[in-house]
């Protein structure tokens, strides 16, 4: 009875197992609902009316070119700051800002906050979108993505694909994640909720990972529209996502010489012949010494011969005249009287003559009986 119960157990725990390893698996802030309309109370002084045991103080530098901007709007970050009881000072000398607590702060965490404030004016970010780190809810993440990369050329190219044509794809980030992104230089830095800079983050380190940001783009306005459905908000939406895979385009060089591989033979190759072998094969080696010299000689006479005739052919190319194009015959002129046809030309201009000059009369008057006679008898005397 006892081994039964035992192997029983060990069934019902190998399932029990599975679940929890799936649970881990899955990320518990997705599961996480927030009720509609449900705000985190605020941390006041009566939450801690003591206020803090000691100083605690951050600083970081920033460079040359936003000095002019911070020296403007420096005022203004020393009233923000001001409210929760927080000494801001700006150093143009050593190019610093630094932070600390004073006696009548009472928020622990107003001191990171007010550190996430100066480093985000250092990464160029305008102080009307920093100040925004200081609301409840509202967080900051500097991406750094210099390294990630290591050709420049490509990692300028990528970098500029994050932002897009006229910087329509950062713009379509910031939508769908409701948080601000400035791209400046290095860096990547990113302004809102913890969900949304979970996705920038994740964008801008698969864009450096050369995957175009349209695919996560597509994918987060899926989940958008997923969400809206009370129905399928508790479903898994694997279903419903797109699936990018990579394609490796590119295809290898081919070399330009090619080279054959021989048919393998387990023989090594034949030995090459010897001189004495070659002398051997064609007599030479049973000739007198003089004989052998006199064969050489006429052997570099005949070579020489041939680089002579060779020098005399090159320098007499320059005294060959080249070849003329032949003339155009000029067509014999004909006669004037055999171009021009004369007969046309009378009869052309006996047909001026008959014309008569001006417009012919609109409505021409029927001819009368007597003008008729005139004309006869008229034609009559001149005949």
């Amino acid at each position: 009875m006892e081994s039964g119960n035992t192997a029983d157990n060990v069934r019902d725990a190998k399932p029990m197992e599975k679940s929890r390893n799936n649970k881990k698996t899955v990320d518990e802030a997705e599961l996480l609902t927030v009720p509609n309309g449900w705000k985190e109370q605020p941390f006041t002084k009566d939450d801690n009316p003591r206020g803090l045991l000691e100083e605690s103080s951050f600083a970081t530098l920033f460079p040359k070119y936003r000095e002019a901007y911070l020296k403007d709007c420096w005022p203004l970050v020393e009233k923000a700051l001001g409210e929760l009881h927080i000494k801001a000072s700006l150093d143009l000398i050593e190019g610093s800002m630094s932070v600390c607590t004073t006696k009548k702060t009472f928020d622990p965490y107003a001191i990171i906050r007010a550190r996430d404030l100066i480093k985000l004016l250092a990464r160029s970010v305008s102080f009307e979108q920093a100040v925004r780190i200081l609301e409840d809810g509202i967080a900051c993440d500097i991406i750094k993505i210099g390294t990630l990369v290591r050709n420049r050329e490509r990692f300028v190219k990528r970098r500029q694909r994050l932002i897009g044509p006229k910087g329509s794809t950062l713009k379509a980030l910031e939508l769908l994640t409701n948080c601000y992104v400035m791209v400046q230089g290095n860096t990547v830095s990113a302004l809102g909720p913890y969900n949304g800079l979970k996705e920038v983050r994740k964008v801008v380190m698969d864009t450096m990972k050369n995957i175009h940001p349209i695919y996560n783009i597509k994918t987060l306005m899926i989940k958008r529209e997923l969400s809206k459905d009370t129905e399928l908000r508790t479903q898994n939406w694997e279903r419903f996502l797109p699936k990018f895979r990579h394609k490796n385009l590119t295809k290898r060089k081919e070399p330009k010489k090619k080279s054959v591989k021989k048919e393998y033979t387990p023989f090594p190759p034949p030995q090459p012949d010897s001189k004495v072998d070659k002398e051997l094969a064609t007599g030479e080696f049973f000739l007198r010494e003089s004989v052998k010299r006199r064969k050489k000689m006429e052997e570099i006479k005949v070579k020489q011969a041939k680089a002579l005739t060779k020098k005399q052919e090159e320098r007499m190319k320059a005294f060959i005249p080249p070849k003329e194009k032949p003339l155009l015959k000029k067509a014999a002129k004909a006669p004037l009287e055999s171009r021009l046809d004369i007969a046309a030309l009378k009869d052309k201009v006996r047909k001026a003559k008959t014309k008569k000059l001006g417009a012919p009369p609109v409505n021409p008057a029927p001819p009368t009986s007597v003008t008729t006679g005139k004309k006869n008898k008229k034609t009559k005397i001149k005949s």
